[in-house]
């Protein structure tokens, strides 16, 4: 019987060991950014690189697109204006979900940020924000709106995609975001250039997710 136990204690150990071996690797954290001046889309060219990311910049910490979720607060609850212009958004009084293009202190101030690329890198034109595809409950777009309050749509998935967003060097862009339903929305967006000494480059496709509340 002590041979048996030994035996039993022995096989007991090693089906442990064999199951700390096979535990799946521990998913890597996903950040939630719901408040505050967030560069959603950092385009930076360093050292020859070309790379999109995530810019907080309450904390100056930098993400890949894939490890934050973008909050969207029920805050951000609106509705469609009756004016003509912006029946891109849906019918009007139908509700609709728009982060700001003004800083509101109590959402997020989603930003697209290009300082940290160079004028005279690229050819004068040629970088782009694509926006590739958008999957979700309703349509997503991206607008601005002028001094007397009528809207510039810069993209909209309602009328089909790929749209494209011209970006400056050096610049940076606020603009309002919209999503006309709550639920989770998975949108996927490149950044594209030419060298000014020749060569297309490219961020390759991220994917984000927004979270819409009601």
């Amino acid at each position: 019987m002590r041979t048996t136990a030994r035996i039993a204690l022995l096989m007991a150990a090693v089906t442990g060991l064999s199951g700390l071996a096979a535990a799946p690797a521990t998913a890597a954290p996903v950040v939630t950014l719901d408040t505050g001046h967030v560069d959603v889309f950092g385009v930076a060219y360093e050292d020859g690189e070309f790379h999109l990311h995530v810019h907080d910049e309450a904390s100056e910490a930098e993400y890949e697109p894939s490890d934050v979720l973008l909050g969207v607060k029920s805050a951000a609850k609106t509705t469609v204006p009756a004016d003509p212009a912006y029946a891109f958004l849906g019918a009007p009084g139908a509700p609709v979900w728009v982060l700001p293009e003004v800083e509101d202190p109590n959402l997020l101030w989603p930003g697209i940020a290009a300082e940290e690329v160079e004028p005279g890198v690229f050819a004068d034109g040629s970088l782009r924000l694509r926006v590739v595809n958008v999957c979700g409950p309703d349509d997503f777009s991206i607008f601005t709106t002028d001094a007397v309050g009528a809207p510039n749509v810069l993209a909209d998935s309602g009328n089909g995609l790929p749209d494209r967003i011209d970006l400056t060097p050096g610049g940076h862009l606020h603009a309002n975001w919209a999503f006309e339903a709550a639920g989770t929305y998975t949108a996927v967006f490149e950044v594209t250039a030419t060298k000014a000494a020749g060569g297309a480059v490219t961020t390759g496709q991220k994917t984000y997710t927004f979270t819409v509340q009601p």
